[in-house]
């Protein structure tokens, strides 16, 4: 007999966020994983799971822990484009989702568990007005708290748009639309866990502001979360500690402190990095065989070793491993026009950290397309960062762009496209390349700097220079400090990279990392107002002295763009049967052309190397989609020679007649002796008869353009051409003309 399924795990739990409502349910679904939920978040559902290894992998030295969003095409009722039909590798979207919620709930896992931990978060549904991102964080944070996973959370995070100078929590779809700012906030009970924005120039108060408005929403969440966990949370499962010896430590401390202190005192990565070689060499000879199989983590304690000297030195001594005071920048330098041909170029060096960053134009067309479950289906300002292992000395193939490389680079993007101007404006795609050449620190920051170089060099007229720099810390108990231009060491051993890029008047984009579990809101402000005095000394010192604006001229090699607006109704007149009215106006001009429909109007964008040729172009299509008026001037192609004069196309489907009397300045005897079929020549259209038939003239561009004086009478050359009887010619009618 069979029998009904009963759920008697299961729960639901529900509060309100933002004014929507917020449903947790638990105990039905996935049964198998250490701890899970399904969030409804207004029509958003978004399941997760959390699941760990029971035993810790062997021979490493770190938290193994992944982190992976992923968007099912169905949760917007839509089907995979691909082949295949199916989802495959994930979008760039739900790759720096994946990074947002991995790092505020990274470091509040146990630094020495070893134990492999996966999260999956998994959009199933989507409603435009509550964020899938949102539901997932807060899921995750949900999974794994109610697991038996060990965790010291939980977190929650939340959206922060700027409506009318208004902060509004988790805006919807239309407000989104309208928002001067994207900010997400993820908290602690007591903490700022991590943010990310991008803003359009908003200054340093109201980001602040902004980012306390979120810490404050998320308590709520927190809180709700907590009355979760106490109903059906799981105690905590135990796990073998990774930690070293503490005797060990001691030992290898006080063997290595000297020669430890020697070889980081110095600001040249790579005589640092040769100096702690023979340290490591002389360390394991001495403590392999007192503390046999313990290779990893006697490497361990060495690394404890210098995260320990270099600790001491900033808090204690206010001393940085290069000499530099806590708010000194590394030695910058600034290069535009690097390489040749290129559409722009841009070299940005702080330190040991340089890079170049390489802008390509191209035409609106080439912009790229997205395939996301948001609103989002394309952007035509790219950006694109290479991390390759000579950058930090090391070999290793090139496998594509990892997570790291994504996220950097879109950071970069973020902080440029408040400035790049519009498509009405400048009517470009636009790809920016960045280099990593040297890494010693924050290259996602030299990668802004570079960009902004790229971009002015290129002769995009950005609405003002870009600079990004990081803000590092150091915290002990209740003690703290900041430090500005974070090198590697310090980024290794500290608690913070905290990111911020902007104009002089504002902020356009921040990403902050942390390895503590959160930062107190007098953290947050005195970050933001380093930072902002740190790039202004970038702009002013070294950037705007490279290239003080953008050039006023694209390359050469660049295309040249061009645009107009046409009737909608008269896109097919221009494309013609099969597009062969197009392809016929690009073949001839040598361009580009690509129209977009918006409305009631059409888009047309003419691209090329050739100014003059894209000017025909554009010529040729308003001729086509609007009835030439009399006294317009047009380049057109002789198609065809009467005796009584020429026919000249002034678009694909627009021909007129140019009489001989209106060839030349000069008494016409033969056709033929000023023009033949096949040359281009400018006309004037005279009139258009009642039959809507051109009559066009070369004499009277040649008399007001190129100031020639009239040799003839028209009117009395027109007598004497004589054409047969029929007006044209037997059998040469003229042609019938739309209108």
């Amino acid at each position: 007999m069979n029998k009904k399924m009963e759920f008697n795990n299961f729960r639901t739990f529900e509060t309100e966020f933002a004014g929507r409502p917020l449903v947790i349910e638990t105990g039905k679904m996935t049964q198998l994983a250490n701890g899970a939920c399904l969030v409804r978040y207004g029509e958003t559902v978004v399941h997760v799971a959390v699941t760990a290894s029971a035993k810790p992998r062997d021979g490493i030295d770190f938290f193994p822990l992944s982190v992976d969003y992923e968007e099912k095409q169905y949760a917007a009722g839509r089907i995979p484009g691909s082949f295949l039909k199916r989802e495959g590798r994930p979008s760039e979207k739900a790759i720096l989702t994946s990074r947002v919620i991995d790092r505020p709930i990274r470091p509040l896992f146990p630094k020495d568990m070893r134990n492999d931990c996966s999260v999956v978060a998994t959009v199933m549904a989507v409603d435009p007005d509550c964020s899938p991102e949102i539901a997932a964080m807060i899921g995750t944070s949900i999974a794994i708290s109610i697991s038996d996973v060990p965790w010291n959370g939980p977190i929650s995070g939340c959206s922060v748009g700027l409506v009318d100078g208004e902060i509004v929590i988790n805006p919807n779809e239309e407000q989104r639309k309208v928002s001067d700012m994207a900010t997400t906030v993820a908290s602690t009970s007591e903490r700022i866990a991590m943010i990310e924005a991008g803003a359009n120039c908003v200054d340093d108060e109201t980001m602040y502001n902004a980012i306390m408005a979120g810490h404050e929403a998320n308590q709520k969440i927190i809180e709700f979360i907590n009355g979760i966990v106490a109903e059906i949370g799981k105690p905590k499962f135990a796990y073998p500690s990774n930690e070293p010896d503490h005797e060990m430590f001691a030992d290898i401390y006080r063997f290595a402190e000297d020669q430890v202190k020697f070889a980081l005192d110095t600001d040249d990565k790579t005589v640092r990095d040769e100096r702690l070689k023979p340290i490591y060499d002389a360390v394991h000879e001495k403590f392999d065989e007192i503390y046999p199989e313990c290779e990893a983590k006697i490497d361990e304690c060495m690394y404890k070793t210098q995260k320990t000297i270099v600790r001491r030195w900033l808090l204690d001594e206010q001393k940085r491993v290069d000499g530099r005071g806590m708010d000194d920048i590394r030695p910058l330098a600034s290069e535009v026009a690097v390489l040749p041909r290129v559409h722009g170029s841009g070299m940005f060096t702080r330190g040991q950290t340089q890079v170049l960053t390489i802008a390509t134009l191209g035409s609106v067309a080439e912009k790229q397309l997205l395939d996301g479950l948001d609103g989002e289906t394309e952007k035509r300002y790219m950006h694109h960062y290479n991390f390759p292992s000579y950058s930090v000395g090391e070999t290793k193939p090139s496998r594509g762009p990892g997570r790291r490389e994504i996220g950097h680079g879109a950071l970069a993007e973020r902080a440029l496209l408040p400035v790049i101007p519009p498509v009405e404006e400048f009517p470009y795609a636009l790809r920016l390349v960045s280099e990593v050449l040297s890494s010693n620190g924050s290259t996602s920051q030299g990668s802004v700097c570079g960009s902004t170089l790229a971009l002015m060099d290129a002769g995009v007229p950005i609405k003002a220079p870009v600079a990004g720099i990081s803000c590092g810390l150091i915290t002990e108990n209740e003690r703290w400090m900041t430090m500005v231009d974070i090198q590697g060491l310090e980024d290794f051993f500290g608690d913070m990279d905290f990111k911020v890029a902007g104009t002089k008047d504002g902020i356009t984009a921040i990403q902050m990392d942390l390895k503590i579990s959160g930062l107190l809101p007098e953290m947050v402000k005195e970050a933001l107002e380093k930072t902002h005095k740190a790039r202004n000394y970038i702009l002013d010192e070294v950037m705007l002295k490279a290239i003080a604006e953008p050039r006023p001229e694209l390359s050469k090699y660049a295309p040249k763009m061009f645009t107009t607006t046409i009737d909608a109704e008269k896109i097919s007149e221009v494309i013609g049967k099969s597009g062969k009215v197009i392809k016929e106006i690009q073949a001839q001009c040598d361009c580009k052309i690509d129209i977009e429909e918006d409305g009631l109007t059409g888009n047309v964008f003419v691209a090329g190397l050739d100014a003059d040729k894209c000017k025909r172009a554009l010529e040729m299509i308003q001729t086509i989609a609007n009835d030439p008026e009399p006294g317009a001037m047009f380049y057109g192609k002789v198609t065809r020679i009467m005796d009584f004069g020429a026919f000249v196309e002034i678009a694909p489907g627009k021909e007129g007649l140019c009489h001989i009397s209106q060839l030349d300045v000069k008494r016409t005897k033969n056709v033929t002796d000023v023009v033949n079929v096949g040359d281009v020549i400018r006309v004037k259209v005279q009139e258009i008869d009642d039959k809507g038939r051109l009559n066009l003239s070369r004499r009277d561009v040649l008399i007001e353009v190129d100031g020639l004086e009239p040799e003839n009478d028209p009117e009395e050359d027109r007598k004497n051409s004589r054409p047969r009887r029929g007006g044209h010619g037997r059998g040469d009618r003229r042609p019938r003309h739309d209108k």
